[in-house]
């Protein structure tokens, strides 16, 4: 079925406690805006849900009118435009209960991890958030959730212990392995195909300090370091984790003195043990040239959005990822003659790196689920910042080619909440393997067969 050209009959939604908003309505261009302003929404109707009944009410309006429906809680991940359709905004939805005893917390649609890490701090506890703690856990944790910490603990997916998730029917359902156990198992890495979640239940962990940060190097020491850190990732215990990066900073306010306006190599790490034990496993990577800025040190979990430093405020961004089998001597040249120090001060990809991957995330979840990343020892993924045309397509040129020259060493898949803009149906499967795509597919035409949930990396019904 197609959107509507012309908005249907919105009486049904006037039981909506929060705003139901078309173009032109004041507040409407606020409402739909993401954290990722490449994509631009235009959407015939948002709602801005203030809880699960507001859901209810909004998908059996969309399903009894043949609207598709995206989903947003903060629009990290917003690749894809909403054209026409309704949008569903969760913004307003964030309530986070922790329960200390079963070291659980209940966390709303709309909840950001920073709220999560707030709620848990007083108790010791935090949940297995990603690089900012600005995004939306729902979102996040639905395509796997790939945790700073993911080689000590995992995905975050793996520690969900039951949704409460609105279906395109209207129903509003609870999933966990006992209760619908097919739809428990598709919103684990299977993003937002087969319902609109108003809450999760997740385990928490005793994790209140950890040691991590970012130790930078001038742009003339990139090659070796890059080998150097290649080399020890082989050597380093499953709760060591890392990243390396070449980031080309502008000079902007909101990057720090001296990293601004410069070309860096960064390692960054993370270390949920001892720190003296942690200041050992890294001091190679302080050996193996002389570091410019070290900003490794002990630090309140609450506060890991030191260790990356992502950015802070709204931008238009492009981001692609790859899976690695792994990172040959050839690989590592590969990467370095596309976004090295050589190929110039103008290149335009922000940042590109590598991450270390294994540990507990090549361990089989506790209970199956639909996240297939298990299987690569590195990953790769790249940033860059579309502020005009002509510099936009300088950024989508050079994503083409790092993927393209790095292919040989790709498990040939993505991840799902970093695949960037998707494709064809041929481009969004590969953020799984075969046998889950197809089970997905029929997982669609179960709960969605009308194809309601048609937005962002949606899969086409069996």
């Amino acid at each position: 079925m197609t959107a509507p050209h012309h908005t249907p009959d919105l009486f049904a939604l006037s039981e909506i406690h929060g705003p139901v908003l078309r173009p032109g309505d004041p507040a409407y261009a606020d409402e739909v805006t993401g954290f990722n302003l490449a994509a631009l929404h235009t959407p015939d109707v948002v709602v801005g849900a203030t809880g699960p009944d507001d859901i209810v009410t909004a998908m059996r309006w969309a399903h009894a009118t043949h609207t598709p429906v995206a989903v947003q809680a903060t629009g990290h991940g917003a690749n894809f435009p909403i054209e026409q359709g309704l949008l569903i905004t969760t913004s307003r939805m964030t309530d986070v209960r922790v329960d200390p005893t079963t070291r659980t917390a209940r966390i709303a649609a709309g909840a950001k991890w920073s709220h999560v890490l707030a709620a848990g701090a007083p108790h010791g506890l935090a949940g297995l958030c990603g690089t900012s703690t600005d995004a939306g856990v729902v979102g996040y944790t639905l395509g796997g959730g790939l945790p700073v910490l993911g080689r000590a603990y995992g995905y975050a997916a793996d520690l969900v212990r039951s949704f409460q998730v609105v279906t395109p029917d209207g129903r509003l359902r609870e999933a966990d392995p006992q209760h619908e156990p097919e739809l428990f198992w598709a919103l684990r890495g299977g993003k937002g195909n087969v319902g609109v979640v108003t809450s999760l239940v997740t385990e928490l962990l005793p994790l209140p300090r950890l040691y991590g940060g970012g130790l930078h190097w001038h742009a003339e020491h990139t090659e070796s370091l890059l080998h150097a850190w290649s080399e020890w990732t082989r050597t380093v215990p499953d709760e060591m984790a890392s990243m390396f990066s070449v980031l080309r900073l502008p000079p902007i306010p909101q990057i720090p003195e001296p990293l601004r306006g410069g070309f860096w190599a960064r390692v960054a790490l993370a270390w949920p043990g001892d720190t003296a034990e942690g200041e050992a496993l890294i001091a190679p990577l302080r050996r193996a040239a002389p570091v410019a800025v070290d900003l490794v040190e002990e630090m309140d979990y609450a506060a890991l959005d030191r260790i990356h430093m992502e950015p802070q405020d709204p931008l238009p961004a492009r981001e692609c990822c790859m899976l690695l089998r792994d990172l040959p001597s050839d690989g590592l040249s590969t990467f370095l003659e596309q976004v090295g120090p050589a190929v110039g001060a103008d290149y335009p990809l922000l940042v590109a790196s590598l991450r270390h991957m294994g540990g507990a995330l090549a361990r089989p979840a506790p209970v199956e689920d639909a996240v297939c990343a298990r299987d690569a020892r590195y990953f790769m993924e790249s940033v860059g910042i579309m502020p005009a045309p002509p510099v936009a397509e300088a950024v989508e040129q050079a994503t083409r080619r790092l993927y393209t020259a790095m292919a040989p060493y790709g498990t040939g898949r993505t991840m799902v909440n970093i695949h960037g803009t998707p494709g064809d149906d041929h481009d969004r499967a590969r953020a799984w393997t075969p046998e889950v795509y197809e089970r997905l597919r029929h997982d669609k035409a179960t709960y969605d067969p009308d194809n309601l949930l048609r937005y962002g990396h949606a899969v086409t019904p069996a």
